[in-house]
C-alpha cells in the first residue's frame, strides 16, 4: 500500500500535527509506504518564498525523510505529466500534478486537507 502527502499534509506531518485526525490516516502512517511528489517540494519552496511557511522546502524534505521515513517519489516526470493530461478538473498545476502522481503510482492514497481534490480523486483522505 502506498500513500502520498499533499503539500499542506506534509507540513502538518513535519510539525507533528497529523496524527489523531482520522483513523484511516493513522493506519496509512503505520502501514503504507509514504511518499510525496516532487511537485510538493516545489510548492513548499514557493510557499516559503512568499512567507506562507516558515521552513524552506529542503529543510522539510530532510526532516520527513530522515526522521519520519517519508520519501520523495522517483516516478519519471514523463509518467506523471502524462497522467496529469487527464486531470482537467483544475487549472492549479500543483494540484493537478500531485493528484496525477498518486494516480500514476497504482491509484495510491493521497492524504490531503484540500476540499476539492476528494471530489475528483476518490482515494483522497483527510
Amino acid at each position: 500500500m502506498i500513500a502520498y502527502f499533499d503539500t499542506n499534509a506534509l507540513v502538518w506531518l513535519c510539525d507533528g500535527s497529523l496524527t489523531g485526525l482520522n483513523p484511516k490516516i493513522d493506519r496509512l502512517l503505520e502501514e503504507a509506504e509514504l511518499l510525496f511528489s516532487p511537485m510538493v517540494l516545489l510548492e513548499l519552496e514557493f510557499l516559503y518564498e512568499i512567507k506562507r511557511t516558515k521552513r524552506p522546502a529542503r529543510d522539510i524534505q530532510n526532516k520527513v525523510e530522515r526522521e519520519l521515513g517519508v520519501r520523495l517519489c522517483d516516478l519519471s516526470f514523463e509518467t506523471i505529466a502524462n497522467a496529469a493530461l487527464d486531470e482537467k478538473w483544475t487549472r492549479d498545476p500543483f494540484d493537478r500534478l500531485i493528484v496525477a502522481n498518486a494516480k500514476a503510482n497504482g491509484f495510491a492514497w493521497l492524504i490531503t486537507s484540500d476540499e476539492v481534490i476528494p471530489k475528483y480523486y476518490p482515494r483522497a483522505v483527510w
